[in-house]
């Protein structure tokens, strides 16, 4: 029998990539009013401020006190903080204004290869037979319903470069993020990683967004709904939810596991459009959205069952 936690696992990842998805169409939303630095930074603070007072009800009904940083995971905190949220969501934010949205799908695909690329180095995960299949089939599947236009792809013009550059540095943020992380977790609970690691992000952009975009926070009190909507959304949603659960379930599964599942957010992207855009979902879409599900499916659920029952055989043989 599959493990009911493996499937609850699968549909976690499901749904924090559905959030993720809806990332791009939240950020041009807010930057009708403000530029791409406060548009990083406001959100990401409000969700900090969301996680300070659930962390201390955390430690106060685990541990009944607080207690300090040791230096050096501190300094780690401060790596993940700088090094993966601040690249990851602050160089995606400017890279889609100076690339093409081809260029910028196709560089997301490499957002798994690179966090299984940092978990080998960092965490030790090795790539297994039924990973290598699940890969193939998630980037046969997302090749389908991506949308990359072969015609318009452009990586190497100078004109791209540069938003090229920044949005592979934003993948590699986000897997350096996902992938060191899980060292983290091993001594600290997920809501722990995610407000310290925000506490380094607000420290950081903070003189950078007074110095760059300073009117972002004197148009505060002229927001209209919409992008106030969807600031609530990045903020509760986007960097604070999603973040809680893909966090909690990186305690359960490699690194690389879970990094199959990224793959799900050009499909959801697709979708998202479809229903919000009124955009057309061809079949082809839909097959390979099919497709991308069973490869993380196979990878979460299935390898865990094969794992769980190749250690009993171990087990019972050694009786």
């Amino acid at each position: 029998m599959f493990s009911g936690a493996r499937f609850r696992d699968w549909a976690y990842l499901l749904l924090c990539n559905l959030i993720w998805a809806s990332q791009f169409v939240m950020v041009k939303l807010v930057q009708q009013q403000m530029g791409p630095v406060f548009a990083t930074f406001f959100p990401m603070t409000v969700a900090m401020l969301f996680l300070i007072p659930v962390v201390h009800h955390e430690k106060m009904r685990t541990a009944g006190k607080g207690s300090r940083l040791p230096t050096r995971d501190t300094l780690e905190f401060i790596l993940i903080g700088v090094f993966g949220q601040v690249v990851a969501q602050l160089f995606i934010t400017w890279g889609v204004r100076w690339s093409l949205a081809s260029n910028a799908a196709l560089l997301a695909l490499t957002l798994p290869i690179s966090t299984a690329v940092m978990a080998y180095f960092f965490l030790g995960e090795r790539m297994t037979r039924v990973r290598w299949i699940s890969f193939a089939l998630a980037l046969g599947g997302v090749m389908e319903c991506s949308g990359i236009n072969w015609k318009e792809l452009n990586l190497m013009s100078s004109k791209f470069l540069l938003g090229n550059l920044m949005i592979f540095l934003s993948v590699n943020g986000s897997a350096f993020y996902n992938a060191y992380s899980k060292k983290l977790l091993k001594r600290y609970t997920p809501l722990q990683v995610l407000l310290y690691s925000y506490y380094a992000v607000f420290a950081f952009l903070c003189p950078i967004t007074v110095y760059v975009e300073p009117r972002g926070f004197t148009n505060i009190p002229q927001y209209n709904g919409t992008v106030w909507l969807g600031l609530v959304i990045l903020a509760l949603f986007q960097y604070f939810l999603s973040m809680v659960i893909f966090l909690n379930v990186l305690t359960r599964l490699d690194a690389t596991q879970a990094a199959v599942s990224n793959y799900l957010i050009p499909f959801f992207g697709v979708v998202i459009a479809a229903v919000v855009l009124h955009e057309r979902l061809t079949k082809f879409m839909v097959a390979g959205g099919i497709l991308v599900l069973a490869s993380t499916l196979l990878v979460t659920v299935y390898e865990e069952h094969q794992r769980g029952r190749e250690a009993a055989e171990v087990v019972s043989g050694g009786k």
